[in-house]
């Protein structure tokens, strides 16, 4: 999945309609919020950003990205309007892959999402054999997958990237304000009753294995190790 945060609705469709053409699952949104939400119900494998965004702008959304667990290896190509050699330096020293400045090509800019895609497919496939495993629960982080004694278990893109930072370090104790910064990003504005309640959800979905993540009164959580 492509996911193309554009506010010029025309651009945004046209070049939607363009990957989509090429045989490329892409899905276009306006701003941040949007893009927020797409990436809680389905993680992406390339993120196409627009500079000049209303609200929070392209750059401010790719620092997050490569802070974010989960979605810090996601290439990312910027296409702005923005053609000057510094805009283009500002973005790729943030961690952008790739810049196309607009107005653009629907053929070039298809053939740069195609290699951001391989990419992307090679940097899964070297992790593809990593799993981490506590008792019985493995989790793949390439694979963005997780099986409990053997069956698949149903999580959301935070639940996963939470889970999976606990199990980086089993028996480590971490408080919500780090698991706050660390999973949701140094910009979530969320208060770390959000950790209490993605916790709940996650030992929900553990059943009888809930106590696998631990509470530490007065600090906050850990992965039994």
């Amino acid at each position: 999945m492509v996911y193309y945060v554009e506010d010029d609705d025309n651009l945004r469709d046209l070049t939607v309609y363009a990957l989509t053409q090429a045989g490329i699952k892409a899905e276009g949104l306006c701003d941040d919020a949007e893009f927020r939400a797409a990436c809680e119900r389905q993680a992406p494998d390339a993120v196409l950003l627009d500079i000049m965004l209303p609200g929070t702008d392209g750059l401010k959304i790719l620092g997050r990205i490569r802070a974010t667990p989960g979605l810090s290896r996601v290439p990312v190509m910027m296409l702005t309007a923005k053609d000057t050699e510094l805009d283009t330096v500002r973005a790729l020293d943030s961690g952008a892959d790739d810049y196309l400045a607009k107005p653009f090509g629907m053929m070039e800019m298809v053939s740069r999402v195609r290699v951001l895609l391989r990419r992307s497919q090679a940097t899964g496939a070297e992790r593809a054999s990593k799993v981490l495993s506590v008792g019985p629960v493995e989790l793949w982080p390439s694979r963005r997958e997780v099986t409990l004694e053997g069956e698949e278990l149903q999580l959301t893109m935070r639940e996963f990237d939470l889970l999976e930072f606990l199990m980086r370090s089993p028996g480590e104790v971490f408080s919500r304000e780090v698991l706050l910064q660390r999973v949701w990003g140094w910009d979530f504005d969320g208060g770390s009753r959000t950790v209490d309640v993605h916790v709940q959800q996650i030992r929900a979905k553990l059943g009888e294995h809930a106590d696998l993540i631990e509470t530490v009164r007065g600090v906050g959580y850990r992965m039994r190790g």
